[in-house]
């Protein structure tokens, strides 16, 4: 038996192995790929959440800078709404994490809330 037998004999094997070890590095490179753009696409949504709560902590401010607390923050929070639905429902932001977040942009923008 020379080695040219001893190839084609081992080579449905050979194949076999390859495609396995091809499949788990696939796998593993998709794993990897979801794992990565996942968490981009998180911090993006996060950044754009914030950013939306700034921008209406602002406007808020400018519309009625005389209003109560309350009420800004439910306009910053209603803007945001307006601004990043998606963000939002991506997120999984309660009522009461959106209205935490809000109440701590005043602070950035020099009003502090009474």
């Amino acid at each position: 038996m020379t080695l040219n037998d001893l190839l084609i004999q081992l080579q449905p094997a050979l194949i076999s192995t390859l495609s396995l070890v091809l499949s788990i590095l696939i796998g593993i490179a998709a794993r990897e790929a979801k794992q990565r753009f996942g968490l981009d696409i998180e911090a993006r949504h996060r950044e754009a959440l914030h950013s939306a709560l700034m921008s209406g902590a602002r406007a808020a401010i400018e519309d009625g800078p005389g209003a109560g607390r309350d009420v800004l923050v439910e306009r910053a929070v209603a803007h945001a709404r307006a601004s990043v639905p998606d963000a939002i429902v991506r997120l999984g932001a309660s009522d009461a994490v959106l209205q935490r977040l809000a109440a701590g942009k005043f602070n950035l923008v020099d009003l502090p809330l009474r």
